[in-house]
């Protein structure tokens, strides 16, 4: 569920998996094979995905419809 989520708003910000890959530090294939779903995104990269595009981690994996974040914990 998630690769559709991580490519649609990849897409809406107008990036190119490279461009995307090189935000989050990756090699553009690794970050192809989450798209695919060949290989699953590691929690810190999810945290990053969703710090980029300001929404929740729950709506990056599809398990809500709602984008808006969870307010972060102090110090974090």
């Amino acid at each position: 569920m998630y690769r559709m989520r991580i490519r649609d708003l990849r897409e809406d910000q107008d990036l190119t998996q490279k461009e995307l890959a090189a935000i989050l530090q990756l090699h553009q294939t690794t970050y192809s094979d989450y798209e695919l779903e060949r290989l699953n995104v590691p929690v810190p990269v999810l945290h990053k995905l969703a710090d980029f595009y300001g929404v929740s981690v729950d709506y990056l994996l599809g398990r809500t419809d709602v984008k808006k974040p969870y307010p972060k914990k102090e110090g974090k």
